[in-house]
C-alpha cells in the first residue's frame, strides 16, 4: 500500500512538473496561480486521465493502428490536456488557439513527466538513504 502511495505521489508530482514547465516555456499556456485549487484539481484529473487513457489507447492502437504504439504517451497527454482545459474548473488554460502551442504542450508535458517519473524516485531514495546514514551516525 505504501509503495502504491509513493508511486501515486511521484506520478502526480511529475504531472505537475510537466504542466509547470509548459507554462514557463509556452507563451499561450497559462497556469492561473490565483486559482491554485483549480490547478491542483487539474493536476489530479490530468494524472488520473493519463493513467487510464494510456493503457486504453494502447489496446485500441494495438488492434487497429499498430503504427501509433510509439506515440501512446503523447496522444494520452494531448487528450488529458484537452479534457482538463475544457473542464470549467479553472487553474489552467490555453489563451491563444495557436496550433504550435497545442502541438508543443503535449510533447513538453510528456517529456518532463517521463523524466520526472524516472528521476524523482532516485532523488527520494537518495534522500532516504542519506537520512538513514545520518540516523545511524547519531546512534
Amino acid at each position: 500500500m505504501i509503495l502504491f502511495l509513493i508511486r501515486t505521489f511521484i506520478f502526480v508530482a511529475s504531472a505537475a512538473f510537466g504542466l509547470i514547465v509548459a507554462d514557463l516555456i509556452l507563451p499561450g499556456f497559462v497556469i492561473q496561480w490565483d486559482q491554485w485549487w483549480g490547478f491542483l484539481l487539474c493536476v489530479v484529473i490530468f494524472a488520473i486521465l493519463q493513467s487510464v487513457l494510456a493503457p486504453w489507447i494502447e489496446s485500441v492502437a494495438r488492434r487497429n493502428a499498430p503504427a501509433l504504439l510509439g506515440g501512446i504517451g503523447i496522444i494520452s497527454t494531448l487528450i488529458s490536456l484537452l479534457v482538463v482545459i475544457i473542464l470549467p474548473i479553472g487553474g489552467l488554460r490555453i489563451e491563444t488557439p495557436v496550433l504550435l502551442t497545442w502541438i508543443l504542450a503535449p510533447v513538453i508535458i510528456w517529456l518532463v513527466t517521463a523524466l520526472a517519473t524516472l528521476l524523482l524516485p532516485l532523488v527520494l531514495i537518495r534522500d532516504a538513504v542519506r537520512d538513514a546514514k545520518d540516523d545511524r551516525a547519531k546512534k
